[in-house]
Parts: C-alpha cells; sequence; structure tokens
C-alpha cells in the first residue's frame, strides 16, 4: 500500500514516502541524525522504527539489525522494510505475504521498496532518479517520489505523502535534528502537494540560498528609510549599523519568521533585505 525511499547523503540522513493510506507520515518515516533512517510498511510494524534506530545507534549495521527485527515478529512475512544506517549501508525486506507488486532494490546509500504498486517500474524509475539526480539529500529524495508517482505508484490511487531529513541540529533552532519533517495526510494529487509544501518550506523557512551582505553605507540608509516608512525605526537616516538599526531589522525579521536569519556581525543575509523591499516597494 506505499512506496518509500531510505537514504543518505553528507551527513544526512532522510525518508519519502507516498501512499493510498491516509497521514503515512505517521507511520512509515524514521530517522535519527548519526543513527540512520527507517521505513516501516505494509501491515507496518511500527515498532521497528524505533528500535531499528536504537540498534543502528549502538553500531549495528543495517543488514544485521533488520535481521534482528524480523528475528522476533510472527508477521514478518507480511512486513516490508528499508533501512539506511549511520555509515551509509542499507538494507531491505519484502515479506512472501505483502500484496503484489511489492519489491524492493538497494544502491549506494538508498534502498526502495513498495506493495500494492503498478508493477517493478515504480522502484526502478525512482532508482533510477535518485541516483540521476543533483543537490541535497532532501531534492534526491523528492526526485525519487515524483518519478515513483510517475511510473504508477500505488495502484489503488494517491491520497498521502511524506518526507523526513535528518541531521545534527538541523532543526528549528539547532534544538533538534529534524530539518525537514512535512506532510500531506488527505490529498489526491499527495505527493505533487509534498513537493510544493517542500518549495514553501524551502523558500520561507531553509532558504538554502541565501547570500551574506556587507552592511555598506549605501544599504544601510535604504533599509532605514524602508523600516522608517513601516514604522519600525525611529532614528535618524545616517547609514550607520547601529544598535537602534540593527533592534529595528532584528525586531522586523522575527514578525515575518526570518528569526533564524539574524547574525551577530555587521553583516545581514539576503532574505531579511528582500523581505524588507518586497514589503517597502514605493519607498526608495
Amino acid at each position: 500500500m506505499t512506496f518509500s525511499i531510505v537514504a543518505t547523503s553528507s551527513e544526512e540522513w532522510g525518508v519519502a514516502v507516498a501512499s493510498k493510506f491516509p497521514a503515512v507520515g505517521v507511520i512509515v518515516p524514521w530517522a535519527r541524525a548519526g543513527a540512520g533512517a527507517v521505513a516501516t510498511q505494509s501491515y507496518a510494524n511500527t515498532s521497528f522504527g524505533p528500535k531499528g534506530l536504537d540498534l543502528m545507534a549502538e553500531g549495528i549495521p543495517a543488514r544485521e539489525t533488520l535481521g534482528q527485527l524480523l528475528e522476533d515478529d510472527d508477521g514478518r512475512e507480511q512486513r516490508q522494510v528499508g533501512l539506511v544506517d549511520a555509515t551509509g549501508t542499507v538494507a531491505t525486506f519484502t515479506g512472501s505475504e505483502c500484496m503484489p507488486w511489492a519489491g524492493g532494490r538497494t544502491g549506494q546509500g538508498y534502498a526502495c521498496q513498495g506493495n500494492i504498486l503498478t508493477g517493478q517500474a515504480v522502484i526502478d524509475g525512482m532508482a533510477a532518479a535518485f541516483e540521476g539526480s543533483e543537490g541535497d539529500l532532501v531534492d534526491r529524495l523528492l526526485a525519487a517520489l515524483a518519478a515513483g508517482d510517475r511510473a504508477g505508484g500505488d495502484r489503488r490511487g494517491r491520497q498521502s505523502a511524506a518526507l523526513v531529513v535528518v541531521r545534527d541540529r538541523g532543526g528549528y533552532g539547532g534544538y533538534t535534528d529534524r530539518y525537514v519533517d512535512l506532510r500531506v495526510d488527505d490529498h489526491p494529487q499527495a505527493p505533487a502537494e509534498l513537493a510544493r509544501l517542500f518549495e514553501t518550506y524551502d523558500r520561507e523557512i531553509l532558504i538554502r540560498d541565501d547570500p551574506i551582505l556587507d552592511s555598506t553605507t549605501e544599504l544601510i540608509t535604504e533599509l532605514q528609510r524602508r523600516l522608517k516608512a513601516l514604522g519600525r525605526y525611529a532614528g535618524e537616516i545616517t547609514g550607520t549599523y547601529d544598535e537602534v538599526t540593527r533592534r529595528s531589522i532584528e525586531d522586523f525579521a522575527g514578525e515575518v519568521n526570518l528569526e533564524g536569519k539574524t547574525r551577530e556581525d555587521d553583516r545581514l543575509y539576503e532574505s531579511v533585505v528582500r523581505e524588507i523591499r518586497d514589503i517597502t516597494p514605493d519607498v526608495l
């Protein structure tokens, strides 16, 4: 009832998944920075997620972890699971009682698996897309999921999708490892909706392409004028990046969800400058 990919790249681990099943993100994807990632599906034994991560966090390779998970599971032949460990070793398993088409394949740093699919082309398409795509892990996971969907995906249709990517201190404020954790719980075009949702998250939260600008007199003069027009700066137009100007910019950034884009030095992220300009298009 699901197709998924688990993968790792550059100290990140992640899972992308789609299914004709509501809220698949609650069940299938599990990941922990420094440990690995797990996708548990097909009459899913959700204990495989935390147990698998605990085992891999202890340094037990993915294949051995898989063996331990299945050993004590009486329903193993109905299960399907994919794992990638901290070192990039992968494993996938499809029980003999999984509904057809069911199967999986592995490659360097990834494992794809699915059941109740339109055919093997779904898994082959996912693998080819992951291997052939460029960018960060999150981009490659989304490319794989989209390829699986184009190849037919779940033969019953579409309903939900999810994307999880973890890395050390990757979460909001650096407090957790949740770099990306997005879910589409009920949508007729769930994989496409997940991609759209990530575009918004990427643009407004991750802002991966965000040059750092020097606080030149010209730039600070412009920002002081724009913030003054908004009623957010009460000082003189001096072009000096003083404490009053800094506080005004930081307060503005916090209000527009860019609090993670403030700096302690005398430089500014382009995203903050761009947001101020976008809100004050008529101020020169």
